[in-house]
């Protein structure tokens, strides 16, 4: 099984041109033949393409340098260079590359098959054949190729989900995950288990409409500053469309655990507190007293809350409508 790897500093080099070639016509009754050296070859260039195929960076982590082919050097004859092979490196949907010198966010791949240039490989130098002029008939020098282009990035890999979710450690998200959607994720009862968010495929309205959920792996107060495993995934729900928070409702203080999260995600990120939001409650099995889980939901007032029990499959469907409304305008008011 592939490590998830999420963010990867590479180097690329574009390919040199070929040199242009010094030749004169060799042929039999003509002594003095004109120039005809050929062109060099243009180099390979680096190119990034998306792969929906490619769901880690984790392919970049043995090697850091990469280098497209050079073009070859032009010869007698008129005979051009061959252009060097472009080297195309695959990224998963949702990569992103930054110039790691600037900072700079040159591209972000938002769909399947997406290409990008990251360096443009030289120009091939020009043959002598190209600078016969009526003053200079026999030019004994051609142009050397042009060096490619080379650049330090950095990828980075923010998951295309459309809905997030997020709790602590055993508050239930992987359980959940594994009840509304194709996902199978891994199931232990110790903080950290998922190690790797997992994404499943909601399917809705006889399979008329899909969306997508990421489980975030448990975040722990901290998170934002990198403690934990918590920052390195809160990237992954940043372009969300909303966010799940999933609590444990027999745990001692939900509301505390709830602003905690809050905090967190502030911290890293204030634009995911603008998201629209649902309130989940799990775990409703554990707890007999019906008026506690009324009392646990009045603390959250104007919020969006509702109860489940992800393991017994307990309003699931309710929480599904309620997905449906408020992060897609869906089903009715």
């Amino acid at each position: 099984m592939s490590k998830f790897i999420d963010e990867v500093p590479i180097y690329v080099i574009a390919g040199h041109g070929g040199a242009g070639a010094v030749s004169f016509r060799h042929e039999k009754f003509i002594e003095f033949g004109g120039p005809d050296g050929g062109d060099g070859g243009r180099g390979g260039d680096v190119i990034l393409q998306s792969s929906l195929a490619l769901q880690t960076l984790d392919k970049y982590i043995p090697h850091k340098h990469y280098k497209a082919e050079n073009g070859e050097n032009g010869s007698g004859r008129n005979q051009a260079g061959k252009k060097g092979a472009d080297l195309i490196l695959k990224v998963p949907v949702g990569t992103q590359v930054f110039d790691l010198e600037t900072g700079q966010l040159l591209f972000d791949f938002l769909e399947d098959e997406q290409s990008f240039v990251v360096v443009h490989g030289g120009r091939g130098g020009k043959g002598n054949a190209f600078f016969k002029s009526s003053t200079l008939q026999t030019p004994r020098f051609a142009q050397p190729g042009e060096a490619g282009e080379e650049k330090s990035i950095r990828l980075t890999l923010k998951l295309l989900a459309d809905v997030g979710l997020v709790g602590l450690p055993n508050s239930g998200k992987s359980t959940l995950l594994s009840k509304i959607t194709d996902a199978h994720p891994k199931i232990a009862n110790y903080a950290f288990t998922t190690l790797s968010p997992n994404l499943g495929v909601v399917k809705r309205h006889n399979d008329t409409f899909r969306y997508t959920i990421a489980d975030i792996p448990g975040i722990i107060e901290g998170a934002s500053r990198g403690v934990g495993l918590g920052l390195s995934f809160l990237r992954h729900i940043e372009r969300v469309k909303g966010i799940i928070y999933i609590f444990d409702i027999s745990a001692i203080d939900i509301l505390e655990e709830y602003n905690m999260l809050q905090l967190e995600l502030k911290t890293y990120n204030k634009d995911l507190l603008k998201k629209e939001s649902i309130i989940v409650l799990n775990k409703i099995d554990l707890i007999e007293d019906l008026e506690y889980i009324e009392e646990i939901k009045k603390q959250f007032k104007k919020k969006k809350v509702i109860a489940i029990s992800a393991l017994q499959e307990k309003n699931l469907e309710e929480l599904l409508n309620l997905v449906d409304k408020t992060f897609f305008k869906k089903g009715k008011k």
